[in-house]
């Protein structure tokens, strides 16, 4: 598969979902180790993913093996960004298990390389998510967000999320406290 360029010569990132993925048996193979370096990567950076320290190579294979069951089953949507044929981010939501809120989803991770940052990849990203999501019929997506993460938090607030919620100091990371900044997305009500 080529990589897209723009006017200017950059490469642009290509989006795929797990159709896509596993229609190439190498990427599909590498996924996981591919994936695994990035979040890995980005926790020893300090970024805010959910994990204090780095997480395993099982225990990323784990987690994809959970949301791409899901996606299977409807419950889901896992997109994965590349240049070339390097992965440069990923992300994904889940529908809510708790019957009474089956009609919404959370944004549960999204993350891009760090030496892809400021390529638009994480819009990019969010904006397949959305669109899986619409024709999925969420009618609610939501996320969280550390609140020291005001590049996301940016990016979701351009993309239409709107904050619902603030618990003060309610992340740890070590002695450190965030804020845990709660947003959400109505698309009962958009095009």
């Amino acid at each position: 598969m080529n990589t897209a360029m723009t006017d200017d010569g950059a490469a642009e990132p290509v989006v795929l979902g797990v159709t896509e993925l596993a229609s190439d048996p190498e990427r599909e193979a590498r996924f996981a180790e591919s994936a695994h370096r990035i979040l890995a990567g980005l926790v020893r950076g300090g970024a805010a993913l959910g994990w204090v320290e780095p997480p395993s190579r099982d225990e990323v294979a784990e987690l994809l093996h959970h949301v791409v069951t899901a996606v299977h089953a409807g419950d889901g949507a896992l997109r994965a960004a590349y240049l070339g044929r390097r992965l440069v981010g990923l992300g994904y939501w889940l529908r809510y298990a708790r019957p009474t809120h089956r009609p919404h989803a959370d944004l549960e991770k999204l993350a891009v390389d760090s030496a892809a940052h400021g390529r638009g990849i994480g819009r990019t990203l969010t904006t397949a998510l959305i669109s899986d999501a619409r024709r999925a019929g969420i009618e609610v997506l939501t996320l969280d967000a550390r609140g020291d993460n005001g590049t996301a938090l940016h990016l979701y607030r351009s993309l239409g999320f709107t904050e619902y919620g603030r618990l003060p100091d309610f992340v740890a990371v070590g002695e450190r406290r965030y804020d845990k900044v709660f947003c959400m997305l109505d698309l009962r009500h958009r095009g």
